[in-house]
């Protein structure tokens, strides 16, 4: 349930990094780590397929980890449809993401989300 009249994509545009966030039921789930407009023409995401090789260089290039650090499938939803990324104690990997359309409201440099901090999806 997003703020009457307001799209995701809106809320999604005045969202900051550093802002603190909370679930449906007020409690906090974190801050703002990242803030990623929607793309509706992305339409999957690419695993690497190279063998990393073997100088070190490449190994590191390899473990570079892309946002957002999700299964392929809701990686390509979220790329779609944007999200944040949110630093949080909640989750072991210490962030969650959270789909533009969980965003019910932003006001006073908080985000209100219309979904508990547990059904979001934590960070691979």
């Amino acid at each position: 349930m997003t703020q009457q009249g307001t799209s995701p994509q809106s809320l999604l545009s005045r969202v900051t990094t550093g802002m603190r966030v909370v679930d449906v039921t007020g409690a906090e789930v974190g801050t703002v780590d990242l803030v990623q407009r929607g793309d509706p023409n992305a339409v999957t995401v690419q695993a690497p397929t190279a063998d990393p090789g073997g100088s070190l260089d490449e190994l590191i290039a390899s473990a570079a980890t892309e946002e957002p650090d999700v299964p392929a499938d809701l990686a390509a939803r979220l790329l779609r449809t944007g999200y944040l990324k949110v630093s949080t104690g909640t989750a072991p990997t210490g962030a969650v993401y959270v789909q533009a359309d969980q965003i019910a409201g932003v006001d006073d440099g908080t985000v209100r989300l219309d979904v508990a901090a547990a059904d979001l999806t934590p960070e691979d």
